[in-house]
């Protein structure tokens, strides 16, 4: 057992040396930099209590969200493409689905 905590903190110490680790204070000061970096896929951590957090990169997709968030089929959100697909084209045939510019945007809020 000895020789796993030995062999754990060995590999722990390694890899916190290849990590950019900062303070909530400091990654808070300058996120935006950090972020970047992290983007990049630098090793970017943030000391949080006993524990390092850390930043990373990941692809997003509206069907991983979809499926993640409200456990649906990959079937579900085909069908779903397909139903939002639909409604846009009978809208837009309709003439309630219609382009409009900035300027025309603004004066309908107004």
């Amino acid at each position: 057992m000895r020789c796993q905590a030995t062999f754990d903190k060995f590999y722990l110490g390694r890899y916190k040396d290849h990590m950019k680790t900062l303070t909530i204070t400091d990654a808070k000061k300058n996120l935006s930099r950090w972020l970047v970096a992290a983007s990049r896929g630098e090793d970017i951590g943030i000391v949080c209590g006993a524990e390092i957090i850390a930043l990373r990169k990941v692809e997003v997709e509206a069907t991983d969200y979809a499926q993640r968030e409200y456990q649906a089929t990959p079937e579900q959100v085909v069908a779903l493409e397909k139903a939002i697909d639909r409604r846009y084209r009978t809208l837009k045939r309709s003439g309630k689905l219609v382009t409009v510019t900035v300027e025309q945007l603004r004066k309908m809020i107004e």
